[in-house]
Formats: structure tokens, sequence, C-alpha cells
């Protein structure tokens, strides 16, 4: 009995199925609509101030975790000023 290779019956099959063609046409023309319209939601907004973030700086935070091990960082009162500059920066 002669072997069936399987990618070659496989592939075969994907080409003759208009309907995973049509699937992957429809995925795409969603994700376009997304991206097209994630600036106009508040998760987009949200996620569009986050990009413009400036860039993480090692040295200050390797500097705070050695200061909280110390026990030289006074975590709460920092705390609620980040959080503050967090809050304003997001509504702003």
């Amino acid at each position: 009995m002669p072997s069936l290779d399987r990618r070659r019956l496989e592939g075969h099959n994907r080409q003759m199925d208009p309907i995973r063609e049509n699937l992957v046409w429809d995925e795409d023309l969603l994700m376009e609509q997304i991206l097209e319209n994630v600036n106009n939601t508040p998760m987009g907004q949200v996620l569009k101030k986050i990009a413009m973030l400036p860039e993480v700086r090692r040295d200050k935070v390797l500097d705070v975790r050695r200061q909280i091990t110390e026990g030289s960082y006074n975590l709460g009162e920092r705390l609620e000023v980040v959080i503050d500059k967090v809050l304003e920066d997001l509504t702003a």
C-alpha cells in the first residue's frame, strides 16, 4: 500500500478550502478595523499614553531597590506622589 505524504495532503486541503480562506480574510479585515479604531477607545488612549512614556532608567530602578532593601526608602510617601503623577498624566 503506498504511503501518503500527510503534509502534501494537508496543503492540498488548505488550497481547496474556500471557507478557511474566507475566515482568514475576515480575521484580517477585523484586525484592520480594530487597529483603525483603537485610538477612539478609552483603552486605546491609555495604551497610546503608555507608549509615549520615557524608557525605564535602570540605574534609578536599581538605586531604589537598594534603598528599599536597606530600609532607607520611604515607600508610603513616595508611592502617593507617584500615583498622583501617573493619574495626572493619564487624565491630561
